[in-house]
């Protein structure tokens, strides 16, 4: 997959191309669905598939207290974008002099003289250029005169599913509604990655540089990488997590992961931290390592004595080992 970061690096004779655009935090299987549909579409036709996508999160710039915590950083959004098929990925820088684009411009400029769009992908709700001007009726109005069509995704539910209901049927089982990253914000706060995995279609990750911490861990005989405050992914609600250490090099390992403040040794700030299992040889500090978490085992506690702690770490360990089984799924 080709990466531009800036319409400079778009080649000039790259397409004609199908056009897709959005923020696609998480790359869950709704974003998934319909990103390997229009690949195989482009395809199909001779065209290229393309998608923009925007770094940072538009909310982050005009609205940065009601800005959403993302599902995922640009390392991973990118690496999930890649595994989809697609041709390439334009990362727009998104800044407010972008934002003050109007709809024509932004479709002339992008679409049309960069990408040499033929077919435009769109949700029913998309917006786009100054203060959100053009929508949908605007996008259908500019392929026609610049020579594209558009077509329109629809809301995707679970597969398991085979009719959504309505919205009361929605909000009673979970299993209705349909794939959003809203949806997988939810479960995170509820530590629910269990659920969450089965919309992401994968394990939700968290990234980030290991730094040094109180090293109480090692003394107490479970050592653990701690992961830097800067970490990409959204952070789920405080717990004891089972899941997988995955190091640069692809190698995995089984791993029970904190996260909270340490309430028995009155913590204060949060963190997430990982006990590879049965390893006390692992040299981490400093290397940028993905933390896979599988599922929630307890929510984080404060114990009267280091000894009852160590008596449910041993536990919390051995439910690890019961989780994960014999090797990475």
């Amino acid at each position: 997959m080709q990466l531009w970061r800036d319409l400079v690096d778009v080649p000039e004779d790259f397409g004609p191309s199908v056009v897709t655009l959005g923020n696609f935090d998480g790359v869950h299987r709704g974003h998934v669905g319909v990103l390997q549909r229009m690949v195989s579409d482009a395809g199909a036709a001779g065209l290229r598939s393309v998608a923009i996508t925007f770094s940072p999160h538009p909310q982050r710039v005009h609205r940065p207290a009601e800005a959403p915590e993302l599902l995922t950083g640009d390392t991973d959004r990118l690496e999930l974008l890649g595994a989809t098929g697609l041709d390439a990925v334009l990362l727009v820088t998104y800044t407010l002099e972008f934002a003050r684009q109007s709809p024509q411009e932004f479709v002339r400029r992008y679409l049309v003289d960069a990408l040499h769009a033929r077919v435009v992908v769109v949700g029913r709700d998309v917006r786009f250029g100054w203060e959100n001007s053009g929508d949908l009726s605007t996008m259908v109005e500019l392929g026609r005169e610049h020579g594209f069509t558009v077509e329109v995704i629809e809301d995707v539910a679970p597969t398991e599913v085979a009719d959504p209901g309505s919205a009361e049927d929605r909000a009673a089982d979970p299993l209705r509604r349909r794939w959003s990253s809203t949806w997988v914000r939810e479960l995170l706060e509820a530590g629910d990655v269990v659920q969450a995995a089965r919309v992401l279609g994968r394990p939700h990750r968290l990234r980030g540089v290991v730094v040094h911490g109180d090293a109480r861990g090692r003394e107490l005989g479970f050592p653990t990488a701690n992961l830097s405050q800067a970490s990409q992914g959204m952070v789920p609600a405080d717990g004891v997590y089972a899941g997988w250490l995955v190091r640069a090099d692809r190698s995995v390992h089984p791993a029970a992961v904190s996260i909270g403040t340490n309430p028995t040794f009155d913590g204060v700030q949060r963190r997430v931290e990982a006990y590879v299992l049965d390893r006390t040889d692992l040299d981490l500090y400093d290397e940028e390592v993905v933390l896979e978490l599988v599922e929630r085992l307890r929510p984080t506690l404060r114990f009267d004595s280091v000894d009852d702690l160590l008596v449910q770490m041993h536990a919390d360990v051995a439910r690890v080992r019961e989780v994960l089984g014999d090797g990475r799924p």
